[in-house]
């Protein structure tokens, strides 16, 4: 996205594919394939179906079943106008932004998609005010201005030049004033958009039935005529299924041990393979109403033994790698501070730091983590953290887990003392890694007020449109994140995308966000 945060994600998502079918190019798409359903299947169900309530994976269907000013034609790194025709600031100081809808745009009942339909879809974002939800990212509007059927502009309080790329998000998803309440949540499993499809049919967690909205007016150019999303509460049963050809594409939850098998498949011409380099990181977060967990000393200690190498091999067999920052490698303005600080994994030092704070007794800590979310190696790696924490004699840990919908209730009323979070970027700027998880109103749900990064290092990063000249914000915004060890990253992860040897767009699916482009799926129809 653009210059704030998951014009750079070309490092991002699909930077790299990892195989070819033998004796044909199976990424090509050589057919429209617009006969028969699609079916994928991914192990991270929505949490809602209304974009005023949703800062999380919900939003790969709201792509598909709703539509946004801008968006990401495939293959495109910056947003570009979608339910739009125009969009641009207005003024040379990035506080004021001006879009023009296309004409004569409908929603999928037939209603009329106008301006105040978009300004009633940003207002209620932050009248409904969802903890954790996604009015964290409205931080710079002002207020929203809707001139006559077509023209809305975007008034800021500071400069922002990331701006629109928070409109290319399914958060800003465009949704029927007459559906969708000003000032409540739409809680009765209903859904009316603009989006390429619509939502035929919704079974909680289990499946999504999605047919082609024919009122659809926008960029997407669409491969299929129907997609059934099916989801999994783990890898091994959803690889099962593709490989058992009940699945015609599966990704995002894809455990370690399943993708090397599907390695060697691929490279047997059995199915398709997509890897790419990533931006999805997961990390710790430290809850200070805790009393253990609000002390900045038993963090410090955390931080000094946690094995992120192991953690790496052991558990995700090197399809992962270490991360030492929440700004991943890839992104202008990464660092590697963790490891500048502290170094190797070491308990004679992790003692120094409990005991230099006048802490002698084992600590203990309650770790949560979500059991359907990001895929079944979260087990293990929550494990393997209590193995290396205990290990060292310092720490006495309890694992807990929760499916993922009451897993982010739980967090947002901090009821967690130390909980697993993984982070699937917004758009691929570095302000997107720091962001969302810092304010009184967060990603998280977890107040974390650093004026120093909210109130000075955002507001001028966001002032500069060349991103290369924010590096030394984004530096200083890190350390303050590894003095303070609230967060803990843990490792970043690639992309992978599993295919059946006659689908076509796989590659061509995810969107800078890695966000799942059903649209350019198909089938092939000839070799």
């Amino acid at each position: 996205m653009f210059n704030r945060n998951r014009g750079l994600r070309q490092m991002a998502a699909i930077a790299s594919i990892s195989s070819l079918v033998a004796g044909c190019g199976v990424l090509s798409s050589d057919a429209s394939g617009e006969e028969g359903t699609i079916a994928v299947g991914t192990t991270s169900a929505p949490s809602t179906l209304d974009p005023a309530a949703s800062w999380d994976g919900s939003w790969e269907l709201f792509r598909n079943i709703y539509q946004t000013l801008l968006s990401y034609p495939s293959g495109a790194s910056v947003p570009e106008p979608d339910a739009a025709e125009s969009c641009a600031f207005t003024d040379a100081t990035n506080t004021a932004y001006r879009c023009e809808l296309r004409e004569d745009l409908k929603f999928s009942d037939g209603s009329v998609l106008d301006a105040q339909a978009v300004k009633h879809s940003i207002d209620r974002i932050r009248k409904i005010g969802v903890n954790g939800g996604p009015a964290g990212l409205l931080g710079s509007l002002d207020r929203v201005q809707a001139r006559g059927d077509r023209e809305v502009v975007f008034h800021l309080n500071q400069p922002d030049a990331t701006f629109p790329f928070v409109l290319a998000t399914p958060a800003m998803s465009i949704v029927d004033p007459d559906a969708y309440p000003a000032d409540a949540l739409r809680e009765d499993g209903g859904v009316v958009g603009s989006g390429p499809y619509t939502l035929e049919s919704y079974d909680d967690g289990k499946q999504a039935e999605l047919v082609k909205n024919e009122s659809y007016d926008g960029i997407a150019e669409r491969r299929n005529d129907a997609v059934t999303i099916r989801y999994f509460q783990d890898s091994t049963t959803m690889t099962t299924a593709l490989q058992d050809k009940e699945l015609d594409v599966a990704f995002r939850g894809l455990a370690a041990d399943d993708i090397v098998d599907l390695q060697d498949q691929d490279s047997e011409g059995e199915l398709q393979l997509v890897e790419g380099s990533g931006t999805e990181i997961s990390y710790l977060v430290f809850n200070p109403k805790d009393p253990w967990a609000a002390k900045p000393a038993v963090r410090k200690a955390v931080a000094q033994v946690v094995d992120r190498a192991a953690i790496a091999h052991n558990v995700y067999k090197d399809t992962v790698e270490p991360l030492y920052s929440m700004v991943p490698k890839g992104v202008t303005g990464h660092t590697t501070g963790f490891f500048d600080d502290f170094g190797n994994p070491s308990t004679a030092k992790a003692r120094k730091i409990l005991t230099d704070a006048g802490i002698t007794e084992t600590v203990p800590l309650t770790f949560w983590y979500t059991s359907d979310r990001y895929g079944s190696a979260t087990k293990a790696e929550f494990e393997e953290l209590k193995r290396q924490l205990e290990e060292s004699g310092l720490f006495k840990i309890t694992l807990k887990s929760r499916p993922w919908n009451t897993y982010v209730t739980g967090y947002q009323n901090g009821e967690y003392p130390v909980f697993g979070r993984g982070w699937f970027p917004d758009f691929p700027d570095a302000d997107n890694f720091i962001a969302p998880f810092v304010g009184e109103q967060n990603a998280l749900g977890t107040p974390y007020e650093v004026p120093e990064i909210t109130d000075d290092l955002l507001p001028r990063s966001r002032g500069e449109s060349d991103r290369a000249n924010v590096v030394r914000d984004f530096e200083e915004a890190q350390q303050i994140l590894v003095d303070d060890a609230r967060l803990i990253p843990l490792w970043q992860g690639r992309q992978y995308v599993a295919a059946s040897e006659d689908i076509s767009g796989a590659a061509q699916a995810l969107d800078p966000s890695t966000i799942m482009m059903m649209w350019e799926l198909s089938r092939k129809t000839s070799w």
